[in-house]
């Protein structure tokens, strides 16, 4: 079993910033793949960024690129989401998720992904 608690969401106003935290149970933290999701209300849960085990390679939502940035810290079992120039639109419940190491899977598919967190809320107004 892995557990992960996000934390950092809050309120902020168009243009600024937030960081996202999410910690992992797990001695075995750095083999996973971590994700960020979201899920605004009234819509599908959909992907933002992951980062690989050795974050050598991190993947991005269009809608995200060059404003937000994944990383990790392994020997903190962590896992950031840095969000810059926040819209109204990236207003959701912000999710992580782990992906235990196996093959055939999408860092972009949330059906991929083995545990998820409660959710944290970011809002941002305009």
């Amino acid at each position: 079993q892995v557990q992960l608690v996000e934390s950092g969401g809050g309120l902020v106003q168009a243009g600024g910033s937030l960081r996202l935290s999410c910690v992992a149970s797990g001695r075995t933290f750095s083999t996973y793949v971590m994700g960020w999701f979201r899920q605004a209300p009234g819509k599908e849960r959909e992907f933002v960024a992951a980062i690989t085990w050795g974050g050598g390679n991190t993947y991005y939502a269009d809608s995200v690129k060059g404003r937000f940035t994944i990383s990790r810290d392994n020997a903190k079992n962590t896992v950031y989401l840095q969000m810059n120039s926040l819209k109204p639109e990236d207003t959701a419940v912000y999710y992580c998720a782990c992906m235990l190491p196996r093959g055939f899977t999408s860092v972009f598919s949330a059906r991929d992904y083995d545990y998820w967190g409660q959710g944290t809320q970011v809002t941002v107004s305009s």
